[in-house]
C-alpha cells in the first residue's frame, strides 16, 4: 500500500524543482498520486477495507488541493503536472 523508498527517491528526482527539493507541490503531487495508485489495486482484492478507503479519500483531497495551489500560481506548470502523471482534470 505504501510506496518503496527506493521508488520514493526515484519520484522525487523526476520531479524536483531543484536539488535537494522533497516538499515542492510537484513532488508531494506525484508522491500522492503513487500512493493512490496502489491504493487502488488494493481495493481490487480487499473490497471491504473500509479504513483504507477513508485514507484514499484523504490522499485525494489533499493531492487536490495541491493541484489548485499549483493552478492558482502558475497554470502552465500545472497543465505540464497534470499531463506527466497523467492526471485527468
Amino acid at each position: 500500500m505504501s510506496i518503496t523508498a527506493e521508488r520514493k527517491k526515484d519520484l522525487i528526482g523526476e520531479y524536483a524543482t531543484n536539488s535537494g527539493d522533497t516538499g515542492s507541490p510537484e513532488v508531494q503531487v506525484a508522491v500522492l498520486t503513487e500512493r493512490i495508485a496502489n491504493l487502488t489495486e488494493h481495493f481490487k482484492t480487499h473490497k471491504k477495507d473500509n479504513h483504507s478507503r477513508r485514507g484514499l479519500l484523504k490522499m485525494v483531497s489533499q493531492r487536490r488541493r495541491l493541484l489548485d495551489y499549483v493552478k492558482s500560481r502558475d497554470e502552465e506548470r500545472y497543465k505540464k503536472l497534470i499531463t506527466s502523471l497523467g492526471i485527468r482534470r
